[in-house]
């Protein structure tokens, strides 16, 4: 599109709006952006494009891979622009544009990598038109927002752009089936130990063939429709990874990828399935993108989780753990608690699941929970759960639901009241599973549970299980 003087005034106003926000010591905001995309609703489709704009999308784990991409990328010595700062839908995007630009719009730099929402495709895509996109996953979501992942994959499906080449799940038959006119290729896990041939989980989207709508036939099935199947009536099935896990290491954080006939062994921060995913598709995106073998292995050496999706500390002898769950999200949340099922030790869990923004208001949907798989927190493992937030007798209601002793259960509406309710004696490590806008609230009560297990040295705590306040 020609820049208009709708554009500039936009343009030069949002970067007014940059300086001031500056000058006042706030940064990280979409304001510019936002101001832009008020004064000029297409501003993205005006705003001069860098020469290489790559993207990563899907419902699950995107934030992740993409901060694992941009700091491989980083220390490879690329110079990008990229949004990790402020937010993946169209404003973000257009403040980090408006940031890395000259007076009158010419980017300072040749390459960009988003991080973009999926649901936001409609506002992005068609005008960014990225040159490579990778898509990790596509699950339900917020039911308020995302409605079904049906929905979201037609929204994909149209607007992303014929040219742009795709990196896509494989073990995924949603995402795998995206584009099937376009340049791609695929990454996935094979067959692992503890893969079965049935779903153990409440939500499986996938069950019938998309073609013909026979029964489809599973070789694994690894957690809701991830996995591996065919359809014995037509010739729909699972692709072939381009770049596969053979096998993980977990004792020393490595994982087998096999591409193009050879393995290697590349880094992995976090021995979790979905952590596994992540990795693979990062090391998928870069060897797409034009690194070789050994750049992506000794950067990705370097690597952890953000601190904002999981963090181990230490207090009293015992570990505490900050895990995002992404509240209203229930794929997320059963991923979550089944880690936390197959960690080692004696685990107690602190839920913090109310939507920071519709708790404020009381008018969160709860059928969400009803798709989450609590039952995985059923465990002789687990002898404590702590539920807090405005929600908390609908979490426990659900738990109890899915079988769990009342005498393991604590619940409380003053989210700082938490730690307060916990029994360290009976455990080796604590949970806190927040919300991915409840990173505040979540850091505050990990110093509460800490100073809590201090204080217990480990030993003495309450004999008596579980409680509540009102």
């Amino acid at each position: 599109m020609r820049r208009s003087l709708r554009f500039y005034f936009a343009l030069f106003f949002a970067k007014g709006t940059a300086m001031v926000l500056k000058l006042i010591g706030r940064k990280g905001t979409s304001m510019p952006g936002s101001w832009a995309i008020i004064l000029c609703p297409d501003f993205l489709g005006r705003m001069p494009r860098p020469k290489t704009v790559v993207g990563i999308t899907g419902t699950n784990g995107k934030t992740t891979v993409a901060n694992m991409v941009e700091d491989v990328l980083e220390d490879c010595g690329y110079d990008f622009v990229c949004n990790r700062s402020g937010t993946n839908v169209n404003t973000g995007v257009a403040s980090a544009l408006i940031a890395n630009s000259t007076f009158f719009g010419k980017p300072k730099k040749d390459l960009a990598i988003f991080e973009l929402d999926e649901r936001s495709s409609p506002k992005i895509l068609p005008y960014l038109k990225p040159d490579l996109l990778l898509c990790t996953n596509i699950f339900r979501d917020s039911y308020k927002r995302n409605a079904h992942m049906e929905f979201i994959l037609d929204v994909l499906e149209r607007y992303i752009p014929d040219r742009t080449r795709l990196i896509l799940n494989a073990d995924d038959l949603l995402c795998s089936s995206l584009k099937p006119q376009n340049r791609r290729v695929f990454f996935g896990i094979d067959r692992m130990p503890e893969d079965g041939e049935e779903c153990q989980n409440i939500v499986q989207d996938i069950r019938v063939c998309p073609q013909c709508g026979a029964r489809l036939e599973w070789e694994f099935v690894r957690y809701h429709h991830i996995g591996k199947a065919h359809c014995p009536c037509c010739e729909f099935q699972s692709p072939e990874a381009d770049y596969r896990v053979t096998s993980t290491h977990p004792e020393q954080g490595k994982m087998t990828v096999k591409y193009g006939g050879e393995e290697r062994d590349y880094p992995m921060p976090n021995s979790s399935t979905i952590n596994v995913y992540n990795s693979l598709s990062a090391v998928a995106f870069l060897s797409e993108f034009g690194l070789s073998p050994d750049q992506i292995a000794a950067s990705m050496e370097k690597l952890s989780i953000s601190e904002s999706r999981y963090k181990e500390e230490e207090a009293g002898g015992k570990k505490v753990v900050l895990h995002l769950a992404k509240g209203q999200n229930p794929i997320a949340c059963s991923r979550a608690f089944e880690n936390i099922r197959n960690y080692p030790g004696r685990k107690a869990v602190i839920l913090f699941l109310d939507d920071y923004f519709d708790a404020a208001h009381s008018v969160e949907n709860t059928s969400w929970y009803y798709d989450t798989d609590f039952e995985f927190l059923n465990d002789a493992g687990i002898p404590q759960i702590v539920a807090a937030g405005a929600r908390h007798w609908d979490v426990c209601v659900r738990l109890l639901m899915a079988g769990i002793p009342e005498s393991k259960i604590a619940h409380v509406e003053e989210n700082e009241k938490a730690a307060s309710l916990l029994n360290p004696a009976q455990v080796d490590s604590v949970f806190i599973l927040y919300d991915v806008y409840t990173i505040g609230l979540a850091n505050r009560v990990k110093e509460q549970v800490k100073a809590v297990l201090k204080d217990s040295g480990g030993e003495n705590g309450k004999e008596d299980g579980g409680q509540n306040e009102d």
